[in-house]
């Protein structure tokens, strides 16, 4: 039997493959190459995952941990979100986009599914919550703590999945 981590391993090799297939053959080499010219850098357009696909990982990640933190390295805002919750000593988990492979393509499903494309995107309960300043005021107006409480048990029993207090899992 397969534990949650190498589900999601398992899933998403399987998803990348069947992703790849309706391309192979179809498409001239420059449309499959999978790198676009943007200024004085290349940068990869798509890691393998579809947008159908995509939104089936943020579905499963956030139905599976209270709390997550869709994120980039570099944003304030992002460290704002982290910040509160290593405040209150919550666990949480969180995906950097910017070190993910399907980076672009999960900002992409997040945009589909909350109405937003900023992030971070932070979901409590498997509710998305909004970004840095909605988790900041929620938290000021004593409202995120109940929330997080409220986290249905088995969000709450997979407490390895993320990581709180400091400490946070970067998912690739």
């Amino acid at each position: 039997m397969l534990h949650p981590g190498q589900r999601l391993d398992y899933f998403l090799a399987l998803c990348s493959f069947f992703s790849m297939l309706p391309r192979v053959g179809c498409l001239p080499k420059a449309a499959w190459s999978g790198c676009r010219r943007m200024g004085n850098y290349s940068s990869s357009v798509s890691g393998s995952l579809t947008s159908t696909a995509c939104v089936q990982y943020v579905q499963e990640v956030v139905s599976q941990n209270c709390v997550v933190i869709f994120s980039k390295t570099t944003c304030p805002y992002c460290r704002m979100a982290k910040n509160v919750f290593n405040e209150i000593g919550a666990t949480y988990k969180v995906i950097e986009l910017d070190e993910h492979n399907d980076g672009r393509s999960l900002q992409e499903a997040l945009a589909q599914m909350t109405g937003a494309r900023t992030v971070p995107r932070v979901f409590v309960n498997g509710n998305c919550i909004g970004g840095g300043s909605d988790t900041k005021q929620l938290h000021q107006q004593g409202k995120l703590l109940p929330l997080i409480e409220q986290c249905t048990p088995c969000c709450a029993a997979s407490g390895s999945e993320g990581s709180g207090s400091g400490q946070f899992e970067s998912v690739k």
